[in-house]
């Protein structure tokens, strides 16, 4: 049985950081491209990173680049999203997702979802 489980969420102020991490269970995370979602209430899901098998790593969206990095643990058969000077706009559940072939922003794509990981970002 494939099982994503996301770790690492929580209440942060702005400006801090966080390590969010995908681990995976039932599949060798190496021949995935794992990508990272949020969404927040009311809003759409949006795609924030994805790592290829290759380890090439995309960030779909503008207001995440140059702040959110993305790093398989091939020992741990985990995926870490490490997020800095997180805003409140941060605000969301995370969850990662499992595809075969490249990264793509479309989450109908991948095949295997975690629950997600509820980070907040206030003071």
């Amino acid at each position: 049985q494939v099982q994503l489980v996301e770790s690492g969420g929580g209440l942060v102020q702005p400006g801090g950081s966080l390590r969010l991490s995908c681990a995976a269970s039932g599949i060798n995370l190496d021949y995935y491209a794992v990508g990272w979602f949020r969404q927040a209430p009311g809003k759409e899901r949006e795609g924030v990173s994805c790592i290829g098998s290759t380890e090439d790593s995309e960030f779909p969206a503008d207001s995440v680049k140059g702040r959110f990095t993305v790093a398989r643990d091939d020992v741990e058969n985990t995926v870490h999203l490490t997020i800095h000077h997180l805003e409140p706009e941060d605000t969301a559940v995370y969850y990662c997702a499992t595809k075969f072939g490249p990264c793509s922003d479309d989450s109908a794509e991948y095949v295997y979802r975690g629950q997600g990981t509820q980070v907040t970002v206030s003071s």
